[in-house]
């Protein structure tokens, strides 16, 4: 069993070996994850150590005391917590070794193709069809809301593959190449005068079988794994103390006094303790990730995030007043990353809008926390046994 005491001998040995102030950036992370210091708890050879989870922050004291370079989780976070657990729990060894280290290491970007036009609260009713062709499958289809296909080289993406079956079976999971001919990727322009998102278009895409991850049919399964780590991704990120939302709305409180008034003061101060409360509980929710598999527990944090995102920055708009209303420009940008603070307040305030629709709508995750955490009936579903190709839509 490896140990905190052998972690830190292994980190100091990496960093002897890969000085930070002398090694390249990208050199110094497939050094670590050769090393097995990636992340400990994964498979020896695929960046891992076989330790337990909770000894990855042995690593990243030692590293960060060095100040030894990252993996910017930010511009990968797709792939690092959404495409690279469901590889790890579903791919053959030939897919976790050729994708997991440049997937860490950053040099190859992920995104997600899950959401249709017409399959976004219902992902289950998906039209985006995989025909098997020898060893390939073809794919036709559209998708929609996808962050970063602009600057992905790879993807997750879940294809009915039987349309006899109802619409929760016949669906199958693969990894698509988005440089392949037949992958168009579309700039989606957003309130906020950004496109982040895109729409998808795949036309006769071919995949080999060998990109399949779990088995033909079981990709409703599959995909729960990965939905489950993104909303704990999206609702449990790590933050500081007034280091989301909350942070720019207490800062200009405290800089404007003229701003003031007496009923701000006590809606600012609601929700300043509920974003202390969300906070705490994301790290509680993290401790939990580390003993086991991320539970429907992570759709409470995501929904928790949308609505204080929404309502500090309505909060934040009227505090500042005619001010709140300018924006500083509608030019049409392609970012790499998603900024929720970024900018000014109106920003803030139209970009939170998406909140409660990116990862999962908050009805969705409703439903989810009534059902699997609370225990309550399950809603009724009449198309639960009727096939996919006989469903009106």
């Amino acid at each position: 069993m490896t140990d905190a005491a052998e972690l830190r001998t292994r980190a100091e040995e990496l960093l002897a070996a890969h000085p930070p102030a002398t090694t390249d950036r990208t050199t110094f992370l497939k050094a670590r994850f050769d090393a097995g210091l990636a992340w400990v708890h994964y498979p020896k050879g695929l960046g891992g150590l076989d330790a337990p989870r909770s000894l990855q922050a042995v690593v990243d004291a030692v590293l960060n005391a060095a100040d030894a370079p990252d993996n910017d989780p930010r511009r990968i976070g797709i792939g690092l917590g959404m495409a690279a657990p469901t590889i790890l729990a579903y791919g053959s060894e030939e897919v976790k070794e050729r994708f997991l280290r440049p997937l860490w290491v950053g040099d190859e970007v992920w995104c997600q193709l899950f959401s249709e036009p017409g399959a976004g609260s219902d992902l289950a009713a998906l039209g985006t069809r995989a025909v098997r062709d020898g060893d390939d499958w073809v794919v036709s289809g559209q998708k929609v809301w996808t962050s970063s296909a602009h600057v992905a080289r790879w993807a997750i993406l879940i294809a009915r593959t039987d349309p006899d079956l109802p619409k929760h079976r016949g669906i199958t999971y693969f990894i698509c190449d988005m440089t392949d001919p037949g992958v168009e990727v579309r700039p989606l322009r957003q309130i906020t005068g950004e496109a982040e998102f895109n729409e998808v278009f795949l036309s006769g895409v071919r995949i080999p079988d060998a990109h399949r991850l779990g088995e033909v049919g079981e990709g409703w399964k599959v995909a729960q794994t990965t939905l489950m780590n993104e909303r704990v991704s999206i609702g449990g990120s790590r933050i500081p103390r007034e280091g989301g939302m909350i942070g720019p709305v207490t800062q200009t409180w405290r800089e404007r006094p003229e701003l003031r008034t007496h009923d701000l003061h006590q809606r600012l101060l609601t929700l300043w303790v509920e974003a202390e409360v969300a906070r705490l509980a994301g790290e509680r929710l993290r401790q939990q990730l580390v003993a086991g598999q991320p539970g429907p527990e992570g759709s409470g944090m995501k929904l928790a995030f949308a609505r204080l995102n929404q309502e500090i920055s309505g909060l934040e708009v009227e505090l500042r007043g005619e001010e709140g209303l300018l924006y500083d420009d509608w030019t049409m940008r392609r970012p790499e990353l998603v900024d929720f603070t970024g900018r000014d307040a109106g920003y803030r305030y139209l970009r939170s809008k998406g909140n409660s629709i990116e990862g999962g709508t908050s009805e969705v995750l409703l439903n989810i926390v009534a059902e699997r955490v609370l225990g309550l009936p399950s809603e009724p579903r009449n198309d639960k046994d009727i096939a996919w190709k006989d469903l009106a839509r």
